[in-house]
């Protein structure tokens, strides 16, 4: 097959960064609010459509199973069949599955459409950070837009939970996926105008599809085993048997990789420190922060009594406090080093989080995990734009997709991994409590699975520390962007191939702010 990049721009076809970038944050916010949209929305759409206590998880599940399981695959898909394509054909996925999932009438039409929106985060997803890290030069334009990119994507994730609130109390649950619709539908629009067309290069590359297959089976039994697992038991013959499988699918993948000629996934990639690094501390990062809106939902709402509405507004903090994080992020690793940032970003995340802990109490107010929310927050925020910097430093233009796919993938798993750990953790002591007594046992548990989750982000702190001290070296290229700031043209290379001319994508860039 061949592979496919942007076609040429000329001077009559210019290519505005800053509505490129706009687009591009826009689609993450999507993203990240459809994670976390539907957790407020969960009791309205148990009872409303039927489902068991044991069943309604799998409103989460499927998405988180779906998506995982298919961004290694989606990866390769932005680097072989187009970035835009993959983009557009993403967006239209999210929009008609949550136009059907609006309507939906029973649970299985709410899982099915929850598993298609997780594909179509997994197309979604390394097309928009490929598009990020090839768009823009790396550096301090990349550095700039990761964190533009990820102050949509990190708020998102408590965005949702606002969101969902409102929407819930206002509309009932089916505004949850009604919102969606517009929203991907107008960034689609938007994005067939400010996104490059993709064009054939000539350049012969193969989907290698028995690594496609086994990474894809492989990654999704994994997460499903890790989502299940608390649910069914992990030492039940079902558990055991599809987490074989699940290790014996990704061995082969791996030994197919070391002898494809042309490989879904490289495995020489892993020789470069920054990315390795990165996708260790994605790896972390969501099962230790991105966690933490699921245990404070339920604080909020089961043990304190607040409505979903009031439970939404709670976020609201956190929201603005990593916001602010991943700017703060952007300028520190621009002026010193993604190391450097990572580790800053970090220990405040611990500190931040462990500040959390002491402030959840079963009788405690809401003010009493304010200072540790803000400060929780900003580490967030910094570490979040860190990662994804470490993530594609120095990684070729034709292969930021399969990098964002794999650093992704990783964040994925991680998330299952700690949210299965942490739960199993909170709910040790609840079990046959009821009342006041069943309040006190989920808040002390809560507040063990966030001082916990306080230790693993120190962990991700040390795993920093293996970062080089000075930037990887990209591939070199030449240069191939001219013009103004706003209004960029180049000549025949792929338009987003350039790692090139930092000072005048910075300015195309900040025109997006």
């Amino acid at each position: 097959m061949s592979a496919t990049a942007s076609p040429p721009a000329s001077n009559t076809a210019p290519i505005r960064l800053g509505w490129a970038l706009a687009v591009l944050a826009f689609a993450q916010l999507i993203i990240s609010l459809d994670f976390n949209i539907v957790y407020v929305a969960l009791p309205e759409i148990g009872s409303e459509l039927g489902f068991s206590e044991q069943s309604l998880q799998w409103v989460v599940s499927a998405y988180a199973v779906a998506f995982g399981g298919f961004l290694l695959l989606g990866g390769r898909c932005s680097d072989l069949l187009g970035r835009r394509n993959m983009f557009i054909l993403a967006l239209a996925l999210y929009a008609l599955s949550s136009l059907v999932g609006g309507f939906a009438t029973n649970p299985g039409t709410i899982v099915a459409v929850r598993a298609v929106q997780g594909l179509g985060g997994a197309l979604l997803f390394p097309a928009t950070l490929s598009l990020i890290n090839t768009l823009f030069a790396e550096g301090a334009p990349r550095n700039r837009a990761l964190a533009i990119w990820g102050g949509a994507g990190a708020s998102g994730l408590t965005l949702g939970s606002l969101l969902g609130g409102v929407l819930t109390s206002a509309f009932g649950w089916a505004a949850v996926f009604f919102v969606n619709v517009p929203l991907a539908g107008i960034v689609l629009l938007v994005a067939l105008s400010v996104i490059p067309r993709d064009r054939r290069t000539g350049e012969r590359r193969s989907f290698d599809l028995p690594g496609a297959l086994t990474a894809t089976a492989g990654v999704t039994l994994l997460v499903y085993v890790l989502v299940q697992g608390p649910e069914s038991g992990w030492v039940s013959t079902r558990m055991l048997v599809l987490a074989v499988a699940a290790v014996v699918l990704l061995a082969l993948f791996t030994v197919i990789e070391s002898r494809s000629k042309d490989p879904l996934m490289p495995l020489r990639l892993f020789r470069n420190r920054s990315l390795a690094a990165g996708m260790s501390i994605t790896f972390i990062f969501m099962g230790t922060f991105s966690a933490l809106p699921y245990f404070l939902t339920i604080l909020f709402q089961n043990v304190h009594g607040f409505s979903a509405l009031q439970t939404g507004m709670a976020f609201l903090v956190p929201s603005l406090s990593i916001a602010a994080g991943t700017q703060i992020g952007e300028r520190m690793a621009t002026r010193t080093a993604t190391r450097t940032t990572l580790l800053a970003g970090l220990l405040i995340g611990a500190v931040g989080t462990a500040v959390l802990a002491l402030g959840i109490s079963a009788d405690g107010g809401y003010g009493a995990v304010v200072p540790g929310l803000i400060i929780s927050g900003i580490g967030q925020g910094i570490t979040w734009t860190g990662m994804w910097i470490a993530a594609a430093s120095g990684v070729d233009p034709r292969e930021q997709g399969i990098a964002s796919g794999m650093a992704s993938t990783t964040q994925q798993v991680g998330g299952a991994v700690g949210l299965a750990i942490l739960i199993a953790v909170a709910n040790s002591g609840i079990h046959g409590l009821s009342g006041d007594r069943l309040n006190l046992a989920m808040a002390d548990g809560t507040r063990t699975a966030v001082y916990i989750a306080a230790a693993g982000i120190v962990l991700g702190a040390l795993v920093a520390l293996t970062l080089p001290r000075r930037p990887t070296t990209p591939p070199a290229a030449d240069p191939v962007i001219t013009g103004g700031p706003d209004r960029l043209s180049r000549d025949d290379r792929d338009p987003l191939e350039a790692t090139s001319a930092p000072e005048a994508l910075g300015e195309g860039s900040r025109a997006g702010t």
